[in-house]
């Protein structure tokens, strides 16, 4: 079975007005397509996890990060392709979040982010966003 490592970049900004995450919509002919996700990619041969978050997130929504911390490993099979999911929670960086690859991307508040379908992969990373109290309880 195919084995892809992604680094995964759950990048937020908090206000006066709340917590807010930025999320983008894979396209509908990609893999779990049409769903939502936190931006990132692949780990190139020859990367740390840490440049492929850096490099991926200027590439999918133009920013340059200053700051990012682990926030949790995930391992997961799918019927096709197994994932390793390098999961970094952004606090810190430089630009305007956009979807650059020509997907949609949007800034949600932490109390939509549980109503949004995400790829099955993902529902560990809001599992540890409660945890931590960024995003309410469902």
């Amino acid at each position: 079975m195919k084995q892809v490592d992604v680094a995964v970049g759950v990048v937020y900004k908090a206000d006066d007005t709340g917590c807010y995450f930025f999320v983008c919509k894979r396209h509908a002919d990609q893999h779990q397509g049409n769903k939502w996700e936190f931006p990132g990619g692949k780990v190139d041969a020859g990367e740390s996890p840490e440049q492929a978050l850096s490099r991926e997130l200027k590439e999918e929504i133009d920013i340059k990060v200053h700051r990012a911390e682990a926030l949790t490993h995930i391992d997961f099979s799918y019927p096709e392709k197994s994932v390793s999911l390098h999961v970094y929670l952004v606090s810190e960086f430089d630009g305007t979040a956009k979807g650059a690859e020509g997907q949609i991307g949007k800034w949600i508040s932490a109390d939509a982010l549980s109503s949004l379908s995400f790829p099955d992969a993902n529902a560990k990373i809001l599992v540890i966003l409660r945890q931590k109290g960024l995003i309410p309880s469902a």
